[in-house]
């Protein structure tokens, strides 16, 4: 499984990157300034850090040089809210494989560390099961009963989250933040609209109400 360090001082961001990226399959570590990011990443094996640049103790640009400089060859996402070429070049030219301004869809975000991920050569699990549910998620494909199910962006990343917590009941309010960011309306009732899409094309059974509390994979009332 993929080791993920976030590097974050937003409490709030950093909460919603380790829950999103854990619902995605992979293992997170927080740290929320710069001196901690530099001393983690030296002592510990990782497979990817996403770095903020406006970091205390040590800024993101100065975590990068050092990491640079010590021979560390961990791929790095700048993650920011500073959207000048300039900034971007910088941290680039420092050694940032990829950089993401914010605010950035959790989806995008996602799709960068898979990407980056295969280009260093680790495994990812990339199809997901339950029962006769198939998710490619190199393909961006899903089929069910042997049948292929045409899927918009949204549907395709909630039902991953689905898949990925097979058997457990998820809030509204977990399906929010992990298919629609950090700055989503908690009085939204999206997820209820994207719910149903999903059983209609999918079947009524496969996504149960869980009265009072929100939504689970598998047989139930539908």
């Amino acid at each position: 499984m993929n080791r993920i360090l976030i590097a974050e001082d937003e409490q709030r961001l950093s909460a919603f990157l380790e829950k999103g990226l854990r619902a995605a399959g992979f293992t997170t570590t927080v740290v929320a300034d710069g001196a901690a990011a530099v001393a983690v990443a030296r002592d510990e094996d990782f497979d990817l850090l996403i770095l903020d640049l406006g970091l205390p103790a040590l800024d993101g640009m100065t975590v990068l040089r050092t990491l640079r400089g010590q021979g560390r060859r961990l791929p790095v996402l700048i993650l920011s809210a500073r959207d000048e070429v300039d900034d971007k070049v910088a941290g680039l030219e420092l050694g940032a494989d990829d950089y993401l301004t914010k605010p950035f869809r959790f989806e995008e975000l996602l799709a960068r560390v898979r990407a980056r991920l295969r280009t260093e050569g680790t495994r990812e699990e990339t199809v997901l099961r339950h029962g006769e549910l198939t998710l490619d998620l190199r393909r961006r494909t899903a089929s069910i009963e042997g049948r292929t199910v045409d899927l918009s962006a949204r549907e395709f990343t909630m039902l991953e989250v689905f898949l990925r917590h097979a058997g457990q009941v998820l809030s509204r309010e977990q399906l929010l933040s992990h298919v629609w960011g950090y700055q989503h309306d908690p009085g939204s009732n999206v997820v209820d609209v994207y719910v149903g899409y999903l059983r209609r094309k999918l079947g009524g059974h496969v996504i149960a109400t869980v009265r009072g509390i929100g939504y689970v994979l598998g047989d139930g009332e539908g």
